[in-house]
């Protein structure tokens, strides 16, 4: 797809991203999906209103009604949309620093958009082929109120509030001056957890942090747990789909020994987990205990929803899937990631751990992840190290996959290498219970793939 990425789409607000752009956008979807009535929502970004109001004249344009929900969490507007029967253009760049906007496509059913529908309306996008109408049938407008309230009254009813609650919880969250400033703290409160904030006003241009929940732009939160004794922290993105989390000392828990606590907790004989092609062994190794299939798919969410469905219809069970960078899937739930959800998940684990996350998320720590980048000058030289990178592959003595770059598995350790999506680079990334061993699988991979210069 030339617009669309693996969750949408997103750039540089006013230079990439252009009104005009998101108006046709818009356009086309209104005019692919067989509904009367179309929501838009936003994030906290400067630019979300302005984008925000393109899409909604987009809409009304090709004689659709327009639902506007303001600034809400990206798992609201799944919520909304599935109660109300309506799809949804959602103005987000989800973890993208604040010069950023983009657009993501919900249906009618909460999730994001398959890649066979995002395809038909970036085709009409591209040919300029909308539906028409006159002034008598163009959309009108209606604000949407309580649109965040009925999202927390149903995710509170969703989880175990009465064992979080006995937990006696303190919670620190720091939802990064994004969309979950106006939800997450809320429904901490009501799940019974005493709820310290940080980064909690909405703000589109992110001065507390940058929007992406990575260790480095969570000292701030980290501080808050450790000056005041907090049972654990929990970070979100600007639009709210994913959370990170801080153990009781103010370490950042990497998010695939989370994951794969979750996913220790949900899984039965016969469930299958879902994931991306650079899954974390710990992942690899609470499904070989569980009794559970992993799936792997090419990185990014539309994918792994894509899969989901696809087993979801040939009967296989999936009660967990995601990646590790906070952005977990409990299709039981509702198949699309929700931060504020993904943290009541894992407040029911501390119930059950005397609340201690450093407990919680001991089995799965004991693991080294090693990333490597190698940088490239043009298409030719890339595509010269990639063949050497597969031509190591071949002989490797290890099981391979190729469903988005190379991969090897060797058991109790793999390697990948892929082509960045968004940088000249290559990256190798290697992980392994041994340090040494993790640092040897990527060393040779970079040693093969700069082979090939």
């Amino acid at each position: 797809m030339e617009l669309f990425g693996s969750s949408g789409i997103r750039g540089v607000a006013l230079r990439y991203l252009t009104p005009e752009l998101v108006l046709d956008i818009a356009k086309a979807a209104g005019s692919t999906w067989d509904a009367d009535r179309v929501a838009v929502a936003r994030d906290t970004r400067t630019t979300g209103e302005l984008f925000a109001n393109a899409a909604a004249s987009g809409l009304a344009a090709v004689g659709r009604d327009v639902d506007r929900l303001g600034v809400v969490p990206t798992p609201a507007v799944g919520n909304y949309c599935e109660s109300a029967g309506v799809p949804c253009v959602l103005v987000t760049a989800s973890h993208n620093p604040p010069e950023f906007n983009g657009i993501k496509l919900v249906g009618n059913d909460g999730v994001e958009l398959s890649v066979d529908v995002l395809e038909r309306i970036e085709r009409r996008v591209l040919d300029d082929e909308y539906d028409h109408t006159d002034w008598r049938t163009a959309g009108s407008e209606t604000t949407v109120e309580g649109v965040v309230n009925d999202y927390a009254d149903q995710l509170i009813a969703a989880v175990d509030r009465e064992a979080i609650a006995d937990a006696g919880l303190t919670v620190a969250v720091d939802p990064g001056h994004g969309a979950a400033s106006v939800s997450s703290p809320r429904i901490y409160r009501e799940l019974g957890c005493e709820v310290l904030t940080v980064n909690a006003t909405p703000d589109g241009h992110f001065p507390g942090r940058d929007s992406e929940p990575v260790p480095e732009n969570l000292t701030a939160l980290s501080r808050l747990v450790a000056t005041s004794d907090a049972d654990v922290g929990i970070a979100h993105d600007g639009d709210a789909d994913r959370a990170v989390f801080v153990d009781e000392t103010g370490s950042v828990v990497d998010g695939d020994t989370s994951f794969a606590a979750l996913a220790d907790d949900a899984l039965e004989p016969g469930d299958a987990v879902v994931s991306a092609v650079n899954v974390s062994q710990r992942l690899v190794d609470v499904c070989d205990a569980n009794g559970a299939d992993l799936e792997l798919t090419p990185i990014g969410a539309t994918n792994i929803i894509t899969r989901t469905r696809e087993l979801k219809r040939e009967g296989v069970r999936v009660p967990i899937a995601g990646e590790g960078n906070g952005g977990v899937f409990f299709p039981p739930y509702r198949l699309s990631r929700d931060g504020a959800y993904i943290g009541a998940r894992f407040l029911e684990l501390l119930a059950d751990a005397d609340g201690l996350a450093s407990e919680a998320i001991a089995p799965y720590t004991d693991y080294h992840f090693v990333r490597v980048n190698v940088e490239y000058e043009d298409g030719d030289e890339r595509e010269d190290m990639l063949s050497a990178a597969r031509a190591f592959v071949e002989t490797a003595e290890a099981t391979p996959n190729t469903t988005d770059g190379y991969r090897l598995d060797y058991g109790d350790a793999w390697v990948l290498v892929r082509p960045s999506g968004t940088e000249p680079k290559i990256r190798v990334y290697a992980e392994s219970a041994d340090a040494d061993r993790a640092e040897r699988l990527a060393e040779e991979m970079r040693t093969a793939v700069e082979s090939g210069r």
